[in-house]
């Protein structure tokens, strides 16, 4: 498959998709009229926080099955539009944690003793000792907004400095705070008791210019704050005139509301310290984010679950739950092949151990494998739950740790129709179990011939050669007796189709009741 990459990756990251068979096309530098004559025909397009992946560009990309981002953020994402479409969107969540927090230890440090300016002065021929005195950290309040992983990151390295720990995030409980030495606070009084803050939040309408001018003037004239999150969460313009009036003593600011930029009130201010986005810009983070980023939409481009997907609802798959997600695919595709017509609600049943883990993605995988089959659209683990709204049909998952013959068992059942499966032996055989209460045994083979029939003989071998003269060659056969006795079912796994006109000519068969064919 096609993958078009249009930022900077590290070269690791690209030459585990070359080698896993993908073609990697690497176009940096696009301007958004020729990123939309370039992503047609690619189906995975692999960014950082440049590239401006909007409705327009997701509505040219037709073909396109993923976006991954080499990093955290992911606000130059419509993520709302791309689940519309069912493009999974991923990230490398934990790529740049480390970096992240030792430049904001930098940038902490850099602002406290004026390290940017004095060097400047000195390379400039003044030696200015007395003008760039600065403050220690020690014995300060740190204020942490944000403690999430680096901010949590950045908490430990100061506290190796001596500072006091503060912190607000409501998502945050009181006794995680306490364990981490932290004191947990309302934004408000951290602007007023904090000596720094330092910013780790993720861009949201909610946090778009939450430090502006009017949270600035409950600060301390003294305070300096360190944002290494993303930009636009900080009003620039109210920062710069904070720092020039004296609200407060300086800042250290390494994102902003456009990016790239040369212009900013910010860089007026000698008492600010900038950098370009170089949070991530370690060699390590960018070699773990091209791994990272390489391994998700390889796996997203196989259809396999992916860990680190933001807009899937369902949790990471343990290792019990992950060797279901084939065959429950396997079986929302059968189903869809035995109903006539949609029903208005999808039962799915976990039993046994399976019931005890998070079977939220099992759940997707069984109607990513349905919806396939009926929709002729593409289903992914992403819009599967919006097509099921949108069909008005209602999907009801339910858990049951005891299982009956088997260890675990999954069991879709939907108007007159059921279908069960489960892993069978130490290889973890995928094997169908049950179809419409009828016991069998077969496996979920792609061409699937399903006869419903009286229980009488001979019916095997009428079949069969009405099977045989189309020279559709039966490559595994299953037949189980129903529940009362008088009716049996045939499944035949054919190394093909069965033509239409030969499950119309079984339908005019003496004792054959009904026949589904599952293409």
């Amino acid at each position: 498959m096609r993958v078009l990459v249009t930022e900077v990756i590290a070269e690791g990251g690209l030459q585990r998709l070359r080698d896993a068979g993908h073609e990697v096309d690497i176009r940096t530098g696009l301007s958004p009229e020729e990123l939309l004559e370039a992503v047609p025909g690619a189906h995975a397009l692999i960014i950082r926080s440049a590239t401006k992946v909007t409705r327009e560009v997701l509505e040219a990309a037709t073909d396109l099955v993923v976006v991954g981002r080499a990093g955290i953020g992911l606000d130059n994402v419509d993520t709302e539009v791309a689940t519309e479409r069912g493009v999974m969107v991923v990230n490398a969540p934990q790529s740049n944690t480390l970096s992240a927090a030792e430049h904001t230890m930098a940038l902490l440090l850099s602002q406290a003793r004026n390290v940017p300016q004095a060097h400047e002065a000195l390379k400039a021929g003044r030696w200015e000792r007395s003008k760039w005195t600065g403050v220690e950290l020690s014995d300060k309040t740190l204020g942490i907004i944000g403690l999430g992983r680096i901010g949590k990151l950045v908490a430990q390295r100061a506290m190796a400095f001596g500072m006091n720990l503060v912190a607000y995030d409501p998502f945050v409980g009181h006794d995680r705070a306490r364990q981490l030495n932290v004191e947990l606070l309302g934004l408000e009084e951290l602007m007023a008791r904090s000596d720094f803050v330092t910013l780790h939040l993720a861009k949201t309408p909610e946090t778009i210019g939450l430090i502006d001018a009017e949270m600035l003037a409950r600060a301390k004239p003294t305070m300096r704050i360190v944002n290494v999150a993303r930009g636009g969460i900080v009003n620039e313009a109210d920062l710069a005139a904070a720092v020039a009036n004296g609200t407060i003593a300086g800042a250290a600011i390494d994102v902003f509301e456009n990016e790239p930029t040369t212009e900013s009130p910010l860089f007026e201010q000698d008492s600010i310290v900038v950098t370009p986005h170089l949070g991530a810009s370690t060699e390590e983070a960018q070699d773990k984010a091209g791994d990272t980023i390489a391994d998700m939409v390889q796996l997203a481009l196989a259809g396999d679950f992916v860990p680190f997907a933001v807009n899937v609802s369902a949790g990471e798959a343990s290792e019990t739950v992950r060797p279901y997600l084939g065959l429950a695919e396997q079986m929302g595709r059968i189903f869809a092949g035995l109903c006539d017509e949609c029903s208005d609600a999808i039962d799915i049943e976990y039993q046994g151990q399976i019931a005890e883990y998070d079977t939220r993605i099992l759940t997707l995988s069984v109607l990513k494998g349905f919806f396939t089959a009926t929709s002729g659209e593409p289903v992914s683990y992403v819009n599967a739950p919006q097509v099921a709204e949108e069909q008005g049909i209602e999907v009801r998952p339910t858990s049951t740790t005891t299982a009956r013959d088997y260890v675990n068992l999954v069991t879709i059942r939907g108007g007159s129709h059921a279908i069960a499966g489960t892993l069978v032996g130490l290889g973890a055989k995928p094997t169908i179990v049950m179809i419409d209460d009828h016991d069998i045994d077969v496996p979920p083979s792609e061409h699937l011939l399903v006869v419903r029939n009286d229980d009488q003989p001979g019916m095997i071998g009428t079949v069969g050669a009405v099977v045989g003269a189309a020279g559709v060659n039966i490559d595994d056969m299953a037949v189980g007796a129903g529940p009362d006795g008088e009716r049996a079912l045939m499944v035949m796994a054919t190394d093909r189709a069965v033509p239409e006109t030969v499950a119309e000519e079984l339908r005019c068969t003496d004792g054959v009741r009904s026949v589904s064919v599952v293409a």
